[in-house]
C-alpha cells in the first residue's frame, strides 16, 4: 500500500533542495534527485522516495531529496550532492542517463543507483534499476480488452522514451492476445508497437494535456485509457471522474494510483505496478553491506518487481473467468510460455 507519511522542510530555493525528516546525524546519507514530474507525482519518483522513508524508519539512515524543476537542472543537482556527504545517490528516471553516467565516471568513489535506466558497458560505481514492464502491462492489455464494453482502448505517453513505450508494448500486445484467444477485434488507439508510433504529450507534468489526450481518446470510442505520463496521468482520471467510470476507465502506471491518487480512486480499473520503493530499498541495503556493484538490478513478475494492482473499487467487474485467465497469464509469462515481446 503506497501511502505517504513524511513531514518535510524546504532546505533551498533555486535547487528546490528539500530534506526528509529524521535523524541526520545518521551514519548513512541515501541522496535522491527527481525527474521534472517531483517527488509528489503520485508515480515514480514518489515510489522510489518511498524505498529512501522505508530505509529511514527500518535500518535508521538518513534521507534527503533535491528536486528537478527542468532537465536543465538535472546536473547542478547530481553535482551539488557531490563531496561525501551522500554514500548513494540515486537519480531517477530515463532522462537523467546523461548526467548520472557523467558524474560517476568523473567520481569513481561515489556509488549511484539510477532507477529507469542501465548502461552498456556497466559503470562499474553505478546500479541499474531497471524493470520488465511490459510483463504487467501485457496483464493490463488483457484485463482492459476483457472489461471493455466499446472494443476500443486508448493509450498515450509522455515522452517517446524507451521506459515508457515499454508499458505501451506490453497493453497493445496484451490487448492483442486476448483477441487471439477470444476471436475479438478489441483495437488500441494511440501507439504501434512496430511502427513505434504513436501519441505523446511531451511533458509527464501538465494536467491540461491528460485530460485533452484522454478526451480525444475517448471521443474515438475508447472507454479504458493508460496514460503512461506520471502526474499528466492525473488529468486522465479528473475527466474520468467527471465523464463517470461506466463511460471511462483509467489504468494507472508505476504506483497503485488507487492509493496515491486517493480522490479520484474510483476511476482506476488497475494499475500496472513498478515495486521502485523495493529495489531503492534493496539497493541502500547493498550500499549499506558493501555488496554494492556496478550493473543491473531487474524487476520481474517473477520477482514482484512489477505487478498488476488489484482491482478494489472495480472488482465486481471483472468476471472469475477472466481473473483466473489472468492468473494462468501471470504464470505462463514466468515460466516462459508467454511471449510478452513477440
Amino acid at each position: 500500500m503506497l501511502l505517504f507519511s513524511r513531514t518535510m522542510k524546504r532546505a533551498g530555493t533555486g535547487l528546490c533542495a528539500w530534506l526528509a525528516a529524521g535523524s541526520m546525524a545518521a551514519a548513512f546519507t541515501a541522496c535522491q534527485v527527481t525527474d521534472t514530474g517531483g517527488i509528489d507525482d503520485n508515480s515514480f519518483n514518489q515510489t522510489a522516495w518511498k524505498g529512501v522513508l522505508d530505509a529511514q524508519e527500518q535500518l535508521g539512515i538518513s534521507g534527503r531529496f533535491l528536486e528537478s524543476q527542468a532537465e536543465t537542472d538535472y546536473e547542478a543537482n547530481i553535482n551539488s550532492l557531490l563531496g561525501g556527504q551522500c554514500d548513494i545517490i540515486i537519480t531517477v528516471g530515463f532522462l537523467l542517463g546523461d548526467a548520472t553516467k557523467a558524474a560517476a565516471e568523473a567520481n569513481p568513489d561515489q556509488r549511484f543507483s539510477i532507477v529507469d535506466y542501465s548502461y552498456d558497458p556497466v559503470i562499474p560505481n553505478v546500479l541499474g534499476q531497471i524493470y520488465a514492464t511490459d510483463e504487467a502491462a501485457f496483464m493490463a492489455g488483457y484485463l482492459a480488452a476483457g472489461v471493455s464494453e466499446t472494443g476500443i482502448l486508448g493509450v498515450f505517453g509522455g515522452i517517446n522514451i524507451p521506459t515508457v513505450t515499454v508499458f505501451m508494448d506490453g497493453f497493445v500486445r496484451g490487448a492483442e492476445y486476448y483477441n487471439a484467444q477470444h476471436g475479438t477485434a478489441v483495437s488500441v488507439l494511440g501507439w504501434d508497437p512496430e511502427t513505434k508510433e504513436g501519441l505523446f504529450t511531451n511533458n509527464f507534468d501538465s494536467l491540461d494535456d491528460g485530460r485533452a489526450f484522454a478526451q480525444n481518446l475517448y471521443d474515438e470510442g475508447a472507454d479504458i485509457v493508460l496514460p503512461v505520463a506520471g502526474p499528466v496521468g492525473l488529468g486522465s482520471a479528473a475527466l474520468a471522474d467527471e465523464l463517470g467510470v461506466e463511460k471511462l476507465k483509467i489504468v494507472g502506471v508505476d504506483a497503485d494510483l488507487y492509493y496515491t491518487d486517493t480522490e479520484k480512486q474510483h476511476v482506476y480499473l488497475t494499475s500496472i505496478t513498478k515495486q521502485m520503493d523495493a529495489t531503492v530499498m534493496q539497493v541502500i541495503e547493498n550500499t549499506m553491506n558493501d555488496t554494492f556493484e556496478g550493473g543491473n538490478l531487474v524487476g520481474s513478475l517473477s520477482n514482484g518487481g512489477v505487478d498488476l494492482a488489484p482491482f478494489h473499487d472495480m472488482d465486481a467487474l471483472v468476471p472469475d473467468s477472466l481473473k483466473q485467465e489472468l492468473a494462468g497469464i501471470r504464470q505462463g509469462i514466468i515460466d516462459g510460455t508467454i511471449a510478452v515481446d513477440r
